[in-house]
């Protein structure tokens, strides 16, 4: 049976969309400036989170400022698909992987890492995921810089 998506209204959307923008953002602020009371700001938002459409919110740190310098892309081959459920597993116990996907194409996994210096990245390739079973070889692809990072935006 297909998920049924939950309707958002116009204001629905300009709640999320002022969040997204800055996420402390008060309440009462957001209630200020789309003239509603901030109670309805309150139970939009528990509505949407119960929807699954809203799922805590994150502090952003800039990982070079604490000494994380290397951000790499990791494309994983495995030796056969069904050995994904065990690397993951096992990839969820290293915190260096910040992000991870199962994919079609080429790529059985795509990892986001992120080390120190090149030193500790080839430390955690070698030491820590080649290492898995069912792990055949990787790929890696050193980020030079971000061009673009930032959230979906909401047409109102």
């Amino acid at each position: 049976m297909p998920e049924v998506k939950p309707a958002l209204d116009k204001l629905d959307r300009s709640i999320l969309q002022m969040l997204l923008r800055n996420a402390n953002m008060a309440y009462t602020d957001i209630a200020r400036e789309l003239k509603v009371s901030g109670g309805t700001i309150h139970v939009r938002m528990k509505k949407m989170e119960e929807a699954g459409i809203v799922q805590g919110s994150r502090l952003i740190v800039d990982p070079g400022r604490l000494g994380f310098d290397v951000l790499a892309y990791l494309g994983i081959f495995l030796e056969k698909g069904s050995a994904y459920h065990k690397a993951l597993e096992e990839m969820k116990k290293i915190p260096e992987i910040i992000e991870l996907h199962y994919t079609t194409g080429m790529y059985n996994m795509f990892v986001k890492i992120l080390c120190r210096d090149t030193r500790h990245l080839r430390e955690v390739l070698n030491d820590k995921i080649q290492v898995i079973d069912g792990v055949e070889r990787t790929e890696t692809f050193i980020s030079l810089e971000s061009g673009i990072d930032r959230e979906i935006t909401l047409e109102v």
